[in-house]
This record gives C-alpha cells, sequence and structure tokens, in this order.
C-alpha cells in the first residue's frame, strides 16, 4: 500500500507564453530529486497555465511505500 501526496510548483512569471521554459524544469527537476531522496517516488505532473499568462504550475503527485 502507498501513501500519496500532491504538491503545487509555482514557476516563474510568464509575458509573451505560457508556456514552461527551461528554468521550470530545473525547479521540477530538483523538487523531484530533493522529494526521491526522501523516499518518494513521482507518480505523475502536469503544467497548468493560467488563463491570464501570467503565473503557471506544475502540480506534482509523489508516492510512497508504507
Amino acid at each position: 500500500m502507498y501513501t500519496y501526496k500532491s504538491e503545487i510548483l509555482t514557476v516563474g512569471a510568464k509575458w509573451f507564453s505560457d508556456k514552461a521554459d527551461a528554468n521550470d524544469i530545473e525547479l521540477l527537476d530538483r523538487l523531484i530529486n530533493e522529494r526521491a531522496a526522501s523516499g518518494w517516488e513521482l507518480v505523475t505532473y502536469d503544467y497548468m497555465a493560467t488563463s491570464v499568462q501570467v503565473k503557471g504550475a506544475f502540480v506534482i503527485t509523489f508516492r510512497k511505500q508504507q
């Protein structure tokens, strides 16, 4: 059985595009590696752009064996 944990990782402001960029991916990789070092396994993630194209975020779900 697993315990699941979801997090929101807010990323930098977007002025001309609502897409994730290299800096956003670096933040995502850092978070995934930090959680993996604590025993959490990545299950899924999704990038959510805002309708006003100012700020986006990743929703990330991890799991850990109980």
